[in-house]
């Protein structure tokens, strides 16, 4: 995202400070990074989505330079439902009441919940490599466990994970022998990685774990409620072929089973399409966005 083309904004919302990139004319669409990264990972798509859309990149609670206040005991301040509300005040403030919504790993989840508790803002939903969160957890095999040991790992009463994942840091975590996406190396960009390291600090560290401990506690208690009732507005669902989420969950039937509209689409890459395979996800998503805003 090019500095001239987009331009930093800040909401205030239940004392927490949301910092946004906001760029291009056009329908707002919202977009949320994933773990551990912030904004910065749309530069790559952002830029071209910005020619038709007026493109809202911002960093979730816990996350680059949004606020990351410590976690109440029971991690409802990092619920989905938390965080999805930090997006509605955000949007509000840009005079946006109703939007398409993008989200990859982490943010993929905040938008579901967006799309759960606020439908009447939400005109689509795009959900890069993720399968929702209680399916995942209810398909939980030993395969999946070792793939994403990290889940299990920073589910743990603090301050333990906090203390190692500080230990090894980002480059441990995804590094030689860290955790495994099936997106290889050396595809980020270097301004980008920057970001992620600058921002990488103790707070975010328990920030993000805090993130982690609400999805598998609050969130799916949630997610438990809202069985019974199916999203309304059009899905679409894309995930890595060589990802965990390609190779051991089945994504369109697991999003099927939340929504009544979604289209599926399997890119050849890993976990981090947005940066691996730009062009090919702007090709699925791009008409994806354009249909639902016909559909009004």
């Amino acid at each position: 995202m090019a500095a001239g083309e987009f331009r930093r904004h800040r909401s205030r919302h239940d004392g927490v400070t949301i910092q946004a990139m906001v760029g291009g004319d056009g329908p707002p669409l919202l977009m949320l990074h994933g773990y551990p990264q912030c904004h910065a990972m749309w530069h790559r798509v952002a830029p071209t989505l910005a020619r038709e859309c007026t493109v809202v990149c911002a960093d979730l609670r816990g996350y680059g330079d949004s606020s990351k206040p410590r976690g109440l005991p029971d991690h409802s301040n990092y619920s989905k439902r938390a965080m999805a509300a930090d997006m509605v005040a955000l949007m509000r403030s840009l005079g946006h009441a109703r939007f398409d919504a993008v989200g990859h790993d982490r943010g993929a989840r905040v938008a579901h919940r967006l799309a759960r508790d606020h439908g009447e803002l939400v005109r689509s939903l795009t959900v890069l490599d993720v399968s929702p969160t209680l399916a995942m957890y209810e398909q939980t095999t030993m395969a999946f466990a070792r793939a994403y040991y990290h889940w299990f790992l920073f589910i743990q009463p603090a301050p333990l994970p906090e203390t190692m994942v500080a230990a090894v840091g980002l480059r441990g975590l995804f590094g030689r022998h860290g955790i495994d996406l099936g997106s290889g190396s050396g595809f980020f960009d270097p301004r980008a990685l920057a970001q992620y390291l600058r921002c990488f600090d103790p707070r975010t560290i328990h920030a993000s774990c805090e993130d982690y401990r609400a999805s598998a506690g609050i969130d799916l208690e949630h997610d438990r409620a809202d069985r019974a009732r199916k999203l309304a507005m059009p899905v679409l669902a894309v995930w890595g072929a060589r990802g965990v989420i390609g190779k051991q969950f089945d994504c369109v039937a697991d999003w099927r089973a939340v929504a009544h509209d979604v289209t599926g689409h399997a890119i050849e890459c890993g976990h981090f399409i947005a940066e691996e395979r730009p062009d090919e996800l702007l090709a699925v998503l791009l008409p994806f966005l354009r249909a639902a805003r016909g559909r009004g």
